[in-house]
């Protein structure tokens, strides 16, 4: 029964994608069934195997000791406020360890470990994917750097693109997450569905982003080089320069998370209080039905579709930060199946909502005006493909739970 909702769900999300394509004739179908496999065999490997239970046991401990260490930085500047006992700060606890993690993606970018890290991995995408060397290496680095920080590596070439690669570039920055922000997601939901929703989404985000907007590229178009800004830059800075730089950044990420769910998570419960007196049901359980059929066809039991649904559109609505602590409040009541569980996290873990389109626009913006008024025009078919991302990999996840 699960092998037959899959396949379902794989005709409705390559459907979707189909019905908006600019260029129907052009879709390269060979690409995407090399990526399907791909993505089947990640998911087995990282799910069903000894070596995957290892891996992402690893990479979680790693992540925990890592938080451990920035507990500590923490600790040393609000240590002395009274928290209750059993009690935690989701500021202090989740969010301002990113200052750590981004610190420490500073030092490993600063040694050239992580450029030589994004190329090696770009390379090997290029190979598969039937795309540009520029797309892969984007798709690469929006995992490490972020999905605004990601275009400042490629700025030199943003002007220079047609809109059918500015499309894919912006698809992956918003299809995929930061990894300054992973150890984060590891505190709300498994960990090993963050790591397979990484993994899942950059081939993805290739996979939907070749049906929405096919195209070729050429050998004289396929430039991908550091700008000599960048360069210059690098070598002018120092290595303290560098990390406080870092440091701020990291922070501000924290703070804008924090100030985005203290306003999203106060509007929702003022909306569900408005729906409650006036149509004796919640908005989130409104908008839980209106997602319920999405998320039935992801996998999701029926029986938790309705509550999965709505968990789907605050993610949509809102960012996936509010999302995750709405499930993770599920989880630790213990109403939800596993299944339900496995499948909604894995489609949690992306940057794909309303907001993103504002950041990624806003980003491009800054680096070329022009550019960045292409991608606010396609900003919500941007959202529309990075959503049918999510759904894809929770799709394929669903088969192996």
């Amino acid at each position: 029964m699960n092998i037959l909702i899959a396949l379902l769900g794989l005709a409705v999300v390559f459907g979707l994608a189909f019905i908006v394509s600019s260029n129907k004739k052009a879709i390269r179908y060979r690409p995407l069934a090399v990526m399907i496999v791909l993505q089947l065999l990640l998911a087995f490997l990282l799910l069903n195997t000894v070596f995957g239970n290892f891996l992402i046991l690893g990479i979680s401990e790693t992540f925990n000791t890592l938080l451990e260490y920035a507990a500590e930085g923490v600790n040393f500047v609000f240590g002395g406020l009274l928290v209750a006992e059993g009690a935690s700060v989701f500021f202090l606890n989740v969010l301002l360890p990113i200052v750590f993690i981004s610190a420490l993606i500073g030092i490993l970018q600063y040694t050239r470990i992580l450029p030589l890290f994004i190329n090696v991995v770009g390379l090997v995408l290029s190979k598969i994917n039937g795309m540009g060397k520029l797309e892969s290496y984007n798709a690469a680095a929006s995992v490490i750097l972020g999905q605004s920080e990601v275009f400042i590596s490629i700025k030199k070439q943003i002007g220079l693109l047609p809109k059918e690669r500015l499309y894919t570039l912006c698809a992956a920055a918003m299809s995929t997450v930061s990894m300054s922000i992973v150890g984060a997601y590891m505190t709300l939901i498994p960990p090993q569905y963050v790591v397979t929703a990484i993994a899942l989404n950059v081939f993805g985000g290739f996979i939907i982003a070749s049906i929405i907007n096919p195209y070729k590229v050429s050998p004289e178009e396929d430039i991908l080089e550091m700008p000599d800004e960048e360069k210059e830059k690098e070598e002018k800075q120092s290595f303290f320069e560098m990390l406080g730089e870092y440091i701020i950044d990291g922070f501000k990420v924290a703070i804008i998370v924090a100030a985005m769910l203290i306003g999203f998570i106060a509007l929702i419960a003022m909306l569900n209080g408005i729906f409650a007196a006036i149509f004796g049901i919640s908005f989130q359980t409104m908008l839980g039905y209106v997602f319920s059929p999405l998320a039935f066809v992801m996998g999701v039991p029926w029986s938790d579709a309705v509550t999965a649904g709505g968990i789907m559109a605050i993610k949509l609505m809102t960012n996936e930060f509010a999302a995750m602590l709405n499930l993770k409040t599920l989880i630790d009541a213990g109403t939800l199946s596993d299944r339900t569980i496995g499948i909604v996290s894995v489609f949690l873990v992306s940057f794909a909502n309303f907001s993103s389109i504002g950041i990624i626009a806003g980003a491009v913006k800054g680096l070329n005006e022009k550019q960045g008024n292409v991608v606010a025009r396609f900003g919500l078919k941007l959202l529309y493909g990075a959503t049918l991302v999510s759904m894809l990999s929770a799709i394929i996840v669903g088969l192996f739970i």
